[in-house]
């Protein structure tokens, strides 16, 4: 299963100390199985220092959730655009 991407995120707790979350973007290529094609999987892992987690998504899955977060990210984007302009 290839890594194809990791966000790292570095934070810090109310005790100051710091701390890393990780988001790790992982596939397995399409198969066939009894001469049909079977999709491949994209999983989406979660891991800090306490643990982990992931979620394995077909490619339908994980384009619907990759639209949304590029549209909700574009809007955030804009919206702070439109406060820097209004601060200027």
């Amino acid at each position: 299963m290839p890594v194809e991407d990791e966000v790292i995120h570095w934070w810090k707790d109310d005790k100051g100390e710091q701390h890393r979350t990780i988001l790790r973007l992982e596939s397995d290529s399409p198969t066939t199985s009894n001469g049909f094609p079977r999709d491949g999987l994209v999983t989406v892992r979660v891991m800090n220092t306490v643990g982990q987690a992931a979620i394995k998504l077909n490619p339908d899955e994980a384009l619907r959730i990759s639209s949304q977060l590029m549209s909700i990210s574009k809007e955030m984007l804009n919206q702070k655009r439109k406060m820097w302009r209004e601060r200027d």
